[in-house]
């Protein structure tokens, strides 16, 4: 019995909604121009183009933070054990040799570049905006049907891409957590306009 009442009343909304719909096309007026619908960016089965959208959304909002915290706080580490706010652009920038070395199958860099390698916000932003350009020609390259030949082992294509592609997001992570302890609110999170 219940289910009967059920179909009816569905089926009494469903009527409803159908009147509704056609009493507003013909309440429009005559000679009115449709609204066409955008069509929506295609999808893309390209792996290129998905890891690039990533790679060049998270570096951008890392060159967003360089350019915009204040460089008396570059030199700000929330405890003595970890990196300043200079020292996670420079690591996350300096990352993208480390993964073109794997690339090209040559020496990795032994180290982070030095923070004592740059007088002010603007070699570093310079720096990681250098590095961040470099990084996205090599994913414009990649080539996803190979493995890739890693220091101990084979890698999939899609696990090393990730990886390059994660990385700077874990320190774009951190340096939120920079800005917060000063008071400061990231570019990203501010209300847009």
């Amino acid at each position: 019995m219940k289910s009967k009442i059920y179909t009816v009343i569905f089926a009494a909304g469903v009527l409803v909604a159908g009147l509704l719909c056609a009493s507003v096309v013909a309440a429009a007026p005559a000679g009115a121009k449709q609204a066409t619908p955008q069509a929506a960016p295609a999808a893309t089965t390209n792996p290129n183009e998905g890891f690039l959208r990533t790679w060049k959304d998270v570096t951008r909002k890392l060159i967003d933070m360089g350019e915009d915290f204040p460089e008396d706080k570059y030199d700000f580490k929330p405890t003595p054990e970890v990196r300043t706010f200079a020292e996670q652009l420079l690591h996350a920038a300096g990352a993208v040799y480390y993964f073109k070395s794997t690339i090209d199958g040559t020496a990795p860099p032994t180290e982070d570049p030095k923070r004592s390698d740059f007088k002010s916000k603007a070699e570093i932003v310079a720096y990681a905006k250098k590095a961040f350009a470099e990084g996205t020609a090599l994913l414009e390259k990649a080539d996803f049907s190979k493995t890739i030949k890693g220091r101990r082992r084979q890698i999939n294509p899609y696990e090393f891409w990730s990886d390059y592609c994660e990385h700077p997001g874990e320190h774009y992570g951190q340096m939120v957590v920079y800005y917060r302890l000063n008071g400061l609110v990231p570019p990203e999170s501010r209300p847009k306009k």
